[in-house]
């Protein structure tokens, strides 16, 4: 049990540097950023993913009519938030605004999504 929720975090780790590393590279250095080492990545990926494990679930629950009311799209907020915070919390990570945040949440939402697909198939 530990050791499948150990591949499941490392997986979303994983995923999530990889998808700041796309968003940063689409939206650009002057709107997100994630410093120019591998090492600098890996950790907002780690702080990413150790947020979306922890603090998501309780944003989404403690928000759900907003997400009811608002057909889902509310969750695209939610997930520049957690952006945001990661921001907050990790000096090495660079994100302009709001808007910049909920963008590179569609887009690491993406690859998640991609890289679930393919991790799947396999």
């Amino acid at each position: 049990m530990l050791q499948h929720f150990a591949m499941r975090f490392i997986t979303r780790w994983a995923v999530s540097s990889l998808g700041l590393w796309i968003a940063s590279g689409i939206l650009g250095p002057q709107r997100l950023s994630v410093g120019s080492t591998v090492a600098t990545l890996l950790i907002a990926g780690f702080f990413l993913a150790l947020v979306n494990m922890a603090i998501r679930p309780v944003l989404v629950l403690l928000s759900f009519p907003a997400v009811i009311l608002s057909l889902g799209l509310f969750m695209l907020i939610i997930n520049g938030f957690m952006i945001l915070l990661v921001h907050w919390i990790y000096s090495g990570l660079y994100v302009k605004n709001l808007g910049v945040a909920v963008l590179a949440g569609i887009i690491i939402g993406l690859v998640n999504f991609l890289v679930s697909k393919i991790l799947e198939d396999i």
